[in-house]
């Protein structure tokens, strides 16, 4: 197992610094989903809610949570993102959410995934919850994530996918 790098000799928080990293092509993909009755699903896909679109609402929300991660996530590198993607599959039970983010950069974008995944979650649970306070949100996981020192890393279970 690595050593944390989020903590010198001493004990104490720091940036790890990448100034010395080379600038190599990354992307992140991250998974979630968002557990929920029939009926709310439906209401989703046929474009019921009275809030509005509410994928769309969500994929704009990933979006702009992968951007602000370094503001959220204490010792986030601030990245300049060159895109980020977020997707909806609808399950028997569930949305599953799929957000991949993509820069050219020094440091990864994992944590820019998961968050993107998960903000993409609440806002599911948020535009919902008047008729649904039972959904749940789960299995929020990065799924694959390649470029850097470390290269490939591809998860071989699938979380969020019905089982």
């Amino acid at each position: 197992m690595a050593e944390f790098t989020h903590f010198n000799a001493k004990g104490e928080s720091q940036m790890v610094d990448v100034s010395e990293k080379n600038i190599t092509h990354r992307q992140a993909v991250a998974c979630g989903q968002v557990f929920m009755e029939d009926e709310t699903l439906n209401k989703i896909y046929d474009l019921e809610i009275a809030k509005g679109n509410v994928l769309e609402v969500a994929r704009l929300a990933g979006i702009m949570a992968a951007k602000q991660t370094p503001h959220l996530i204490p010792l986030c590198h601030p990245l300049n993102i060159s895109a980020v993607n977020i997707s909806f599959t609808r399950q028997k039970q569930s949305i599953m959410i799929e957000a991949t983010v993509r820069v050219s950069g020094q440091t990864g974008v994992e944590m820019e995934a998961m968050t993107a995944a998960s903000v993409a979650g609440l806002t599911i649970y948020d535009m919902c919850k008047a008729i649904d306070r039972s959904m749940v949100i789960s299995n929020i996981c990065l799924m694959r994530k390649e470029g850097g020192k470390s290269g490939l890393f591809e998860r071989e279970d699938q979380p969020c996918q019905e089982k």
